[in-house]
C-alpha cells in the first residue's frame, strides 16, 4: 500500500497546531497585584465591585505596560495534534515540549489577583502526579483545559486506531 492516509486528515509524520494560548496580565505578579487590587472591595454596584471602579482605570496604563511587555518577552503555548509546547512570545525559541500521551490530567490553580482576570494556571501532571508543565494566567482556564483534554484523548484514539490498522496491514 503506497503511503495512503489510513485516518482522513492524519499523518504519522506531519504535525497540525490546533491552538494558541497567550497567557494574560495575571501571569505576572505585577499584575496579580493589580487585580488584587481591582478585586479588594467586594461591594458591588450593578455587577461591579467599587474596588474595579476606583481602582482599574487609574492602574490601567501600567496594565497595559505589562501586556506589552509579555508580548515582546512573554511566553506562548501551542497545542499541536501531538504536543503541547511552551515557546518564546515574538521568536522561535521551543521552551518545552511534552506528547499529549504523557498528559494524565489537568489541575486549575487560581493564584491570587487572577479571579479578577477570570484567569488560572493550568498544571499539566503526569501519570505518577508530577506537574509536566504550567501554563500561567490563561484567560478562561476551564475551557483551555477542556481543550487540551480533548486534543489529548483524540490523540490517544488516533495512535490506537493507527496500531490496529497498521496490525490488519500485515
Amino acid at each position: 500500500m503506497p503511503n495512503a492516509t489510513a485516518i482522513a486528515g492524519v499523518s504519522p509524520s506531519h504535525d497540525t497546531t490546533i491552538t494558541t494560548f497567550w497567557p494574560s496580565v495575571a501571569a505576572n505578579p505585577l499584575g496579580r497585584i493589580i487585580g488584587s487590587i481591582c478585586n479588594c472591595i467586594p461591594i458591588k454596584i450593578n455587577g461591579i465591585a467599587i474596588s474595579a471602579i476606583l481602582f482599574a482605570l487609574p492602574l490601567a496604563p501600567l496594565a497595559a505596560l505589562i501586556y506589552l511587555l509579555m508580548k515582546v518577552f512573554g511566553t506562548r503555548y501551542v497545542l499541536t495534534r501531538k504536543s503541547l509546547s511552551s515557546w518564546s512570545s515574538t521568536g522561535q525559541q521551543l521552551y518545552k515540549s511534552i506528547p499529549l500521551t504523557d498528559i494524565d490530567d489537568i489541575r486549575i490553580n487560581e493564584q491570587g489577583g487572577q479571579a479578577f482576570y477570570r484567569a488560572a494556571d493550568l498544571e499539566i501532571m503526569a501519570t505518577d502526579g508530577a506537574i509536566l508543565m504550567k501554563l500561567g494566567g490563561l484567560s478562561h482556564p476551564k475551557t483551555a483545559r477542556q481543550i487540551i483534554l480533548e486534543t489529548r484523548q483524540a490523540a490517544l484514539e488516533t495512535a490506537a486506531s493507527l496500531e490496529t490498522i497498521q496490525k490488519r496491514a500485515k
